[in-house]
């Protein structure tokens, strides 16, 4: 079964966003928490970005995790004895 799609309000920064896509609001709530530590943690270490270049920046840093933690699972032994 598909899992049923919702609506979300996220405030990201300073803007609203309305998220529509599979989850809890529980999941939404998580995403938007660690994606406002994130842009707050670029915000302070490059304060002379524009937005723009701040959120490309959390981007970046997000799909790299996302690729470490891919290549971590491939380059795991398998556990079938």
């Amino acid at each position: 079964m598909t899992e049923e799609k919702r609506r979300f309000k996220a405030v990201i920064g300073d803007k609203t966003y309305t998220i529509i896509g599979p989850g809890s609001e529980q999941h939404f709530l998580t995403v938007t928490k660690l994606l406002n530590e994130r842009l707050d943690q670029v915000k302070t270490l490059a304060p002379d970005l524009t937005a723009e270049e701040q959120a490309i920046l959390v981007a970046f840093n997000a799909v790299s995790d996302q690729v470490k933690l891919l290549a971590a699972q491939q380059n795991e032994p398998d556990q079938k004895a």
